[in-house]
């Protein structure tokens, strides 16, 4: 632990503050909240859009800001201001959809806030999203004919591109294909899926750049997490908290470990982290 107190938290959303039934404990609400009373600011950090974010959380009082799209986009909730913005280029959004063509895979961008697939992809998608993970899916997609065509027509700033595939053995293959290319970052928060942002983009480059603006040392951050797409952000913070879930290489490279999502594991590392006490 830091000598310097938490000043901001920042929580990954499924498999760490959700329960596997996509749930807030009250054990976890309560301690949130206790956080926010005591002046440190928290904020979602997740790979979901702003438009997707789970009104459980944007409920809580003293939630101000989210940062949404594995960091490309951070957002000041209140009026919808975003006060960080790393998109893909135009061309690079396009040649990274057409990267992916060739293979058996749906395709999301996100733009603005918003997810946009196909109408196919939409209709089909108890066929390739998580059980867990449907109806979520069903309720942020909006259908357009041609993805290509909205981007070059809107000029549209992407800040991520997400495929879910059909086939393991082609989404080893397509994440092979994407790390050798230097302008994408890829990770992935379920096995199902991958999730490219502009190089250099990630949670913790996120976190650390609304920190910043808030005038909070790096040394005063907290981050507690579960995934991939998580790990930059774990590194980053003054103190990375791996979740009881997480597979063991995610936990090795924290510098701590909590219980599990379905055990408050949040809750308890706020507790102790933060407030100074057990749960």
């Amino acid at each position: 632990m830091k000598d310097l107190p938490i000043r901001l938290l920042a929580l990954d959303l499924d498999g760490t503050v959700f329960t596997d039934d996509k749930r807030i404990t009250p054990t976890t609400l309560q301690a949130l909240e206790e956080a926010i009373a005591a002046g440190v600011v928290v904020i979602p950090a997740t790979g979901r859009p702003l438009d997707g974010l789970p009104q459980a959380f944007l409920e809580i009082p003293g939630v101000k800001y989210a940062l949404t799209c594995n960091g490309a986009a951070v957002w000041r909730l209140a009026d919808r201001t975003k006060l960080v913005d790393m998109p893909f280029s135009t061309t690079q959004s396009l040649d990274a959809m057409a990267m992916m063509e060739q293979y058996r895979c749906t395709v999301d961008i996100y733009v603005d806030g918003k997810v946009y697939t196909t109408p196919e992809s939409l209709q089909n998608a108890e066929l390739y999203a998580p059980a867990n993970m449907l109806e979520y899916v069903r309720a942020t997609r909006k259908p357009v004919d041609n993805l290509k065509e909205m981007i070059r027509q809107q000029n549209a700033r992407v800040e991520k591109v997400n495929m879910f595939f059909f086939d393991p053995d082609e989404r080893s293959r397509a994440l092979a294909q994407v790390q050798t290319c230097p302008w994408i970052l890829p990770s992935w928060s379920m096995p199902e899926n991958l999730e490219l942002n502009a190089a250099g983009v990630d949670k913790g480059q996120g976190m650390l750049a609304l920190a910043s603006r808030l005038g909070i040392a790096s040394e005063q951050t907290m981050a507690c997490g579960d995934s991939v797409n998580d790990l930059a952000m774990l590194k980053a913070a003054g103190l990375g908290v791996a979740m009881g879930n997480a597979a063991p290489d995610i936990q090795a490279q924290a510098d701590a470990v909590t219980d599990s999502n379905q055990a408050d594991g949040v809750a308890k590392a706020v507790y102790r982290y933060i407030l100074g006490r057990s749960l």
